[in-house]
């Protein structure tokens, strides 16, 4: 992230889970909407730097209705701890979208206020997501930053996502500003496999594998 990227930077199964609840809001159930049970899902991401430091990233999430929560680990910088609160606005029928505002901080190596945006969109086979947040550090104001992560997926079948991703982020070092590469995921029910593969090739490549679960 990444991946950050940064327990919590890949899967999609937080862009695959938010789209999922964004098709249950468009057209929910009467027991549901009187009474939401709560949804759970835990992501790791083991993270590989050509020349750097190997190290896993990790978020666990929690949604109950439309609120939304949120723990991340090794996410806006090695060391970090970050945590966030926020509300899902979702909706359309062919073409679908949810859009998740996020407050809040991070302590460890990084010391900030974090305000932060998720949202996805699809239509068909083809999905948008994107994450981005302004980690505004508490201590420096030129050690202020902002991180995104994108992707573009396309899913032929309904086991199987692929797509390219792209990240801007400080988690680890590297000349390029943003990086950019394909991904791949691979779906069993609840169960999300994939991985990312930043500048493929290059001297400063990056892999980062994702494993996460929903329950």
């Amino acid at each position: 992230m990444r991946r950050a990227h940064a327990l919590v930077a890949t899967l999609a199964v937080i862009a695959t889970a938010a789209l999922a609840a964004g098709d249950e809001r468009a057209d929910p159930e009467p027991s549901t909407t009187a009474n939401p049970a709560w949804g759970f899902a835990l992501t790791a991401y083991p993270t590989d730097v050509r020349g750097g430091e190997r190290y896993t990233s990790a978020i666990a999430a929690a949604d109950h209705g439309a609120l939304h929560f949120e723990a991340r680990y090794n996410y806006e910088s090695i060391g970090a701890r970050s945590a966030f609160v926020g509300w899902s606005f979702a909706g359309g029928e062919d073409f679908t979208w949810e859009v998740r505002p996020l407050l809040g901080g991070a302590w460890g190596t990084t010391q900030a206020f974090v305000p932060g945006l998720e949202a996805s969109f699809a239509w068909k086979q083809i999905d948008f997501y994107i994450e981005a947040e302004y980690v505004r550090d508490n201590h420096a104001q030129t050690d202020s930053y902002t991180y995104a992560w994108s992707e573009l997926g396309y899913s032929p079948v309904a086991w199987l996502r692929i797509g390219l991703a792209g990240q801007h982020t400080r988690s680890y070092g590297g000349d390029r500003e943003i990086q950019r590469g394909p991904f791949a995921q691979f779906i069993w029910s609840k169960l999300t496999v994939g991985g990312y593969w930043f500048n493929p090739g290059s001297s400063d490549q990056v892999f980062i594998g994702s494993i996460g679960v929903t329950f």
